[in-house]
């Protein structure tokens, strides 16, 4: 499995643009998309849980080059919490229901866009990481929170 890369992220950002998709990034693609030095091996989406963008997500799914099996593209239409997807050109997590947020609304009034990119609020990243309370997640923790001051200071002009 390849690691996450920039090109992938431009690739979501332009084509779900195109098909009209409501998703922020999240997790750990999110942070390195804010600056965070790390690495991941997916691209991590919260899209907002509608049939209508259900639907949106699967043509632009398919535009990417991913090949849906039938569960898939049920699954993504009507808003499984969870759907990963190795069946394209990149490993891809549809995460409709991140633990730690509240719901997509909510974590859209906090977004911050970088390069075009609508990426999760660190403060947001970091909740959900903390909630999903994986091993891997709690070894980065003190990374992420550190990285979120030093991102907060760059951004508050100070």
């Amino acid at each position: 499995m390849a690691a996450f890369e920039y090109r992938q992220a431009e690739e979501i950002r332009d084509t779900f643009a195109e098909c009209r998709v409501r998703y922020l990034f999240i997790g750990k693609s999110a942070a390195i998309l804010l600056g965070f030095p790390d690495t991941t091996q997916d691209a991590d989406v919260f899209p907002m849980n509608t049939p209508e963008n259900g639907r949106a997500i699967l043509k632009a799914l398919t535009t990417l080059g991913f090949d849906l099996t039938a569960s898939q593209a049920t699954e993504i239409e009507r808003g499984k919490d969870f759907v990963q997807l190795k069946n394209g050109p990149f490993d891809l997590d549809l995460i409709f229901a991140p633990d730690g947020i509240e719901n997509f609304s909510a974590a859209w009034k906090r977004h911050v866009v970088v390069a075009g990119f609508p990426v999760c609020h660190p403060d947001d990243i970091i909740a959900s990481k903390r909630a999903a309370g994986r091993v891997k997640d709690r070894e980065s923790l003190g990374r992420l929170e550190a990285f979120r001051e030093y991102w907060m200071a760059r951004n508050s002009g100070e």
